[in-house]
């Protein structure tokens, strides 16, 4: 199976640095690592060239212009570029466990997404982490919120995981999905231009389609750093996850397809 690593970004070099370095660091590396740039200035593009010339790690980088928070599409482009078999999506602030691809091989199922989660880096933590190009966590570790998720182990995860199709809780910063499960829905919808609920769409549709959750714990682990959260989410982006989960769609028009056909 062909592992593809999928990192949406914007405008935060030094976050995605880390990320970068955390990847060359993993157990088992990923076939690829796609940039999903949602319009970044040329200090990203710089980052990732030098990092290419350094590495043995082939990283592709899908910029799209910056024309206003488009992570739906930028999401589909990083698809569209990626040849795996398997996608594993995570954000440009996530720093890697080292056995997190590693732990995603693993816990992939046919039939199945799996849904991971994050332990949380306070701000004093996650500026002292930026400064110090810091990689390494564990339990013990300063600054973490939600320490208990930074616990990997194989038993807790087996009995902490489970299968249960839900869209709350759904976070494309630890998502995976087989790459063929995503073609048949179409992607992400396009039409979600604003932030929030982007991610939950997608994955009614998934559920909708005969796709099932599976949600891992004490595996795949992945440190975030702290930043401003925004504090509303689009009402008409709501209002598309609504019609998806009372209508059961499975399939959105404007979704990778089009811009398949765009680009041949």
């Amino acid at each position: 199976m062909k592992l593809s690593l999928v990192i949406t970004t914007y405008n935060w070099p030094e976050a995605l640095s880390l990320v970068i370095e955390s990847i060359k660091n993993q157990t088992i590396l990923p076939d690829e690592v796609i940039i999903a740039d949602d319009g970044s200035t040329q200090e990203t593009k710089d980052l990732i060239t030098s990092f290419n010339k350094g590495s043995d790690i082939n990283i592709i980088h899908a910029w799209q212009e910056d024309i206003g928070y488009r992570a739906a599409r930028s999401r589909n482009n990083g698809i569209l570029k990626s040849s795996g078999d398997y996608i594993v999506m995570i954000d440009g602030d996530m720093i890697l466990h080292t056995n997190f691809i590693q732990d995603h091989i693993s816990s992939a199922e046919p039939g199945f997404f799996v849904q991971g989660s994050r332990v949380l880096l306070s701000e004093e933590q996650s500026k002292k982490v930026l400064a110090e190009k810091i990689i390494n966590f564990s339990f013990f570790s300063t600054g973490l919120k939600n320490r208990k998720n930074s616990i990997h182990s194989k038993l807790l995860s087996k009995i902490f995981s489970n299968k249960k199709n839900q869209h709350k809780g759904t976070k494309t910063c630890n998502l995976a999905f087989y790459r063929k499960d995503c073609i048949s829905v179409n992607g992400f919808n396009n039409d979600f231009e604003d932030w929030g609920r982007e991610d939950s769409e997608f994955v009614v549709r998934l559920m909708n389609s005969g796709v099932n959750r599976k949600r891992i714990r004490f595996s795949a682990i992945q440190f975030h750093l702290w930043h401003n959260e925004y504090a509303r989410v689009s009402f008409k982006n709501i209002e598309r996850l609504e019609n998806a989960i009372n209508d059961s769609i499975q399939f959105c028009e404007n979704g990778i397809s089009l811009m398949e056909n765009n680009e041949s």
